[in-house]
């Protein structure tokens, strides 16, 4: 390979295990998830990387370097020739823990800084899809989480907790108008004080849930016990690396 001395570096964290982004970097399915449908890479030393956008530009390169699940080098270049020849530069991606998730550290090292700065918005956008692809894989269940939740508001006091502690993380943190609880024992309590202040009121989710790393968004209506609605509004829930309740934040309509 020709020299290559200008780089471009990109650091992101991801709320993921280093393990699981991992797989995103080594198994065909995963990798096109976040490059384009036809994308492929063999994740051995050689191997071939195969790049196909979604407008139709191709790229190839072959595995330098593989140790899951922390490392992946690989050379990239146009299947063009243009304006990167075959193996005309190469990318390097380090996992790293960072508290429960996972520092995503890029380097791509090219011979032409035009080429280089070129590919800084590049990167900027296709680790943003990285991280999306991820987090949604991650938490593709959230919609039931979501409604365990509202559902846990009607639950009695004796199976509530069981179900707390398995829905929320044990420091949760829960706002709103008439809210700003912390931890398991105060939501708990909290709730028992609602049922007993609004006897036969419940949460009821409407439409679906909007997800984007970690952070979601979903409506609700509040039904009296004579299923006539007593209030509306949204729900910003934050996720943690195992897909639990970190945070709700409500606003009421």
């Amino acid at each position: 390979m020709t020299a290559l001395p200008y780089r471009l570096d990109r650091t992101i964290v991801i709320q993921a295990r280093p393990e699981v982004v991992f797989e995103f970097l080594t198994t065909d399915e995963r990798w096109a998830a976040w490059w384009g449908r036809g994308s492929a890479i063999d994740p051995r030393p050689g191997g071939r990387v195969y790049i196909r956008h979604a407008n139709g530009i191709e790229f190839e390169g072959s595995v330098l370097d593989v140790e899951p699940p922390r490392r992946l080098a690989f050379t990239y270049g146009n299947a063009s020739g243009s304006p990167i020849p075959s193996g005309g530069s190469r990318v390097s991606i380090e996992l790293s823990p960072e508290g429960r998730g996972t520092r995503v550290s890029l380097t791509h090292e090219f011979a032409e800084p035009g080429v280089r700065d070129e590919h800084i918005q590049g990167w900027r956008f296709q680790l943003s899809l990285f991280a999306n692809v991820v987090l949604d894989r991650q938490h593709a269940r959230v919609a039931d989480a979501v409604d365990r939740w509202f559902a846990v508001w009607a639950e009695p006091d004796g199976s509530r907790k069981r179900m707390l502690a398995d829905l929320v993380a044990p420091h949760v943190e829960v706002r709103d108008r008439f809210s700003l609880l912390n931890g398991i024992d105060d939501l708990d309590a909290h709730i028992s004080a609602a049922q007993r202040f609004m006897p036969g009121m419940r949460l009821v989710r409407s439409g679906g849930v909007r997800h984007c790393q970690g952070a979601v968004l979903a409506d609700w209506s509040a039904v009296g016990p004579d299923d006539q609605p007593r209030g509306k509004g949204t729900n910003l829930f934050m996720l943690d690396v195992d897909g639990r309740i970190e945070s709700a934040t409500g606003f009421w309509s």
